[in-house]
């Protein structure tokens, strides 16, 4: 299969050594520095014992500045090393000497962590920045010398342009890890399927990210129905003319500053595909911690919504249970209250029991699946939750476009040292 980026099999890393970027990202205890959730590391193992012939040095993130998860990435190297069951060595610095130093002693099969690339002022400083600019930084500047090649393996920051994502694709040989191969391929097969009907089902808060998807899925005849549900589906009410109540706008007032162009985004998106985008016939108030069940014909609400009611969810699970795939993104309610978790614990249900091929990504999506102990039931749960959803939107993700470059510096520089 010819690809306009280089995988691992392309490269020959025995004995060289390599720059891995991983996502490794997790939910931290903010008194204990304690890692609650594996889940990022453990995507990542199949990448790392693959390079296990080279001299692997780990680069990667956890939070960003003025969060209380903004720690160092110490406690990742030791989760790490329990996981593949050698020493994933740590070194607190990320361009200093003592890493330059720990670089250059590595011996074939060493693993070193350098320090969280966001202590570094850079690496969001730079962000956006062109990527000739991102190849002279400092993070770049230091590591690309004393490395033979660049392998990306963080498709849940594949959306973003830093340093430590696309700087060295201009300067080393670059390719996809395991993890961003997988991601890329399955989100491909989605948007190149003939499986219908196709169902999708957005819910969460990132509604201008939703309606991209559902455009994008719809025009290209991917998409046969959009199941709306949580503030999305609360967009697409208001854009129909329902009045959800004072409480309703004024949370979407505070959301989001272009209020007016989202819900006339919304209004075109009807127009156009009224007959292949529902909303929920029903939703479920938040009364003082109770549900509130509130019928279309008894709005304005004076509750804010947090859920989807009983006739919705049994809607949806009909059009779910008669679809060929499936692909969803975003809870549908305030699942993290267990009152109010009912509406996306039963959609979740029934695609996991589903026979459609199953695709689905986001943050809070991973979690209530993971709480719910049905991840078996997807074919595809994605690491990313931003970079599936502006994949699925049919915009270019920063991170691959640099891969892809990579491999058009350097395709002669590779099969020249394939063949000897």
């Amino acid at each position: 299969m010819t690809r306009d980026y280089f995988v691992l099999d392309d490269l020959n890393t025995e004995n060289k050594t390599v720059i891995l970027r991983v996502d490794i990202n997790s939910p931290v205890d903010p008194e204990s520095g304690k890692l609650l959730d594996l889940t990022r590391i453990r995507s990542h193992l199949n990448t790392i014992e693959h390079l296990r012939e080279s001299k692997l040095v780990l680069i990667g993130h956890q939070s960003r500045p003025g969060k209380a998860d903004y720690v160092s990435l110490k406690s990742h190297a030791a989760s790490m090393s329990r996981l593949l069951r050698r020493r994933v060595k740590f070194v607190d610095e990320l361009i200093g000497q003592r890493a330059q130093n720990a670089i250059k002693r590595m011996k074939p099969g060493d693993v070193i962590l350098l320090e969280n690339v966001r202590f570094f002022a850079e690496e969001i400083a730079l962000d956006k920045s062109p990527i000739d600019v991102q190849c002279k930084s400092n993070i770049v500047s230091n590591l690309a010398p004393l490395a033979d090649y660049f392998v990306n393996d963080a498709f849940g920051a594949a959306h973003r342009a830093q340093p430590s994502l696309i700087g060295f694709t201009n300067v080393l040989p670059s390719a996809a890890g395991l993890l961003m191969e997988k991601e890329m391929a399955t989100l491909n097969k989605v948007l190149t399927s003939d499986k219908h009907p196709c169902v999708v089902i957005l819910g969460g808060a990132k509604a201008i990210d939703s309606m991209e998807v559902a455009r994008n899925l719809l025009n290209n005849k991917i998409a046969d129905k959009i199941l709306t549900t949580g503030v999305v589906a609360n967009l697409f009410l208001t854009a129909k003319g329902y009045d959800l109540g004072k409480p309703n706008l004024r949370y979407l007032e505070s959301e989001f500053q272009d209020l007016k162009w989202i819900i006339g985004t919304a209004k075109d998106l009807l127009k156009k595909y009224n007959s292949n985008i529902e909303t929920p016939m029903d939703l479920i108030g938040n009364n003082n911690g109770k549900r509130a069940v509130e019928y279309l014909e008894s709005l304005p609400s004076k509750y804010q919504i947090f859920d989807i009611g009983l006739e919705t969810i049994v809607k949806y699970s009909n059009i779910l249970n008669k679809a060929k795939m499936i692909i969803a993104n975003g809870p549908a309610g305030v699942f993290e209250l267990d009152e109010f978790s009912f509406g996306t614990n039963e959609i979740f249900y029934a695609i996991s029991s589903s026979k459609a091929y199953s695709v689905v990504g986001g943050g809070e999506t991973i979690v209530a699946i993971d709480r719910m102990g049905i991840a078996e039931g997807f074919d595809h749960i994605s690491t990313g939750g931003g970079a599936c959803i502006n994949y699925l939107a049919g915009r270019t993700l920063p991170a691959i476009e640099a891969l892809k470059n990579s491999k058009k510096l350097f395709s002669k520089k590779i099969k020249k040292i394939a063949s000897q």
